[in-house]
């Protein structure tokens, strides 16, 4: 795996820009290429199944899971944060199915707790400085074996939406209708609620926990806007973040800006602009059920 990575380093560095010649744009780079169509993905079935506060809640969650890991003396603990947001992803599903409280309502209550626990955890230990980093991410420290795992995550979800892409998107339109159509809807939602959780979270090192969830929802939130068809949804989507991450990736070399944060600006453009000029709109938001709470 690693001598593929340098040689796609490699590739990268004969390209004729100034900023393709640093190793770290050079990972950089690979990284944003894995990350865009591996978010896209993921989040044109978050807008579709109205979780994006729920993205939005296991990104918070994942700083008690840093704490935690911190506490137990695992250093700079990525196991320990998607082990965290794991068990998070399950415990709201299945708190919100037995309770039927409203989404939102559990959805904040589990984000209060984490972010809680996280600041206290950190503070007592004097580490909060330490990891303060985590809030903004930083994309151009990323290792060889960050984008190793990276790879293997888009392996893993691009098998996992041609297996499921049906049933969550039934799922996402009617609930009911799924689950008479002989679909596990409980075990669908969880599944997904798990891979959410593991790709949020193994992606905030590099992006940020205050921008991770702005990645995930923008490209698909814009796609949604313009696009016609459930295919031309899903390609618009990757295609934005593509070139929203390569956009801002090179413009945050130029400009002395931070990258995950010069990456969301590009998306946030990207959506003003799908705001203006929206022909399709109509088409995927009849068969979508929106993109608001968890």
């Amino acid at each position: 795996m690693n001598s593929l990575i340098d040689m796609l380093q490699q590739l990268v560095g004969m390209l004729p820009w100034e900023w393709a010649h640093y190793e770290f744009m050079q990972r950089a780079l690979l990284a944003v290429l894995l990350a865009a169509p591996l978010f896209a993905l993921v989040g044109t079935q978050v807008v579709w199944l109205r979780m994006a506060f729920f993205s939005d809640t296991l990104g918070h969650a994942a700083l008690a899971g840093l704490a935690l890991g911190v506490v137990a003396g695992l250093g700079k603990p990525l196991w320990a944060m998607i082990i965290w947001a794991v068990a998070m992803a399950l415990m709201v599903t299945w708190v919100q199915r037995r309770s039927q409280e409203a989404a939102d309502t559990v959805l904040g209550v589990f984000m209060a707790f984490s972010v809680a626990l996280g600041i206290a955890l950190l503070a007592r230990n004097g580490r909060m400085k330490e990891f303060l980093n985590y809030l903004i991410g930083d994309v151009l420290s990323i290792s060889a074996g960050g984008i190793a795992g990276m790879l293997l995550a888009l392996i893993v979800v691009v098998a996992l939406s041609f297996r499921w892409f049906n049933a969550l998107a039934l799922t996402g339109l009617n609930a009911s209708l799924a689950g008479s159509r002989g679909v596990r809807v409980g075990a669908v939602q969880a599944g997904f609620a798990v891979i959410v959780a593991v790709v949020v979270t193994m992606v905030i090192p590099w992006v940020g926990l205050l921008l991770i969830n702005a990645f995930l929802i923008l490209p698909a939130a814009t796609a949604r806007l313009l696009a016609r068809d459930t295919r031309q949804y899903v390609g618009l989507a990757i295609g934005l973040a593509l070139v929203s991450g390569v956009g801002g990736l090179i413009s945050s070399y130029y400009w002395g800006t931070a990258t995950g944060a010069t990456i969301v600006l590009w998306a946030v453009g990207f959506y003003s602009l799908a705001l203006i000029y929206k022909p399709g709109r109509a088409a995927v938001a009849a068969a979508t059920p929106g993109d608001s709470g968890g």
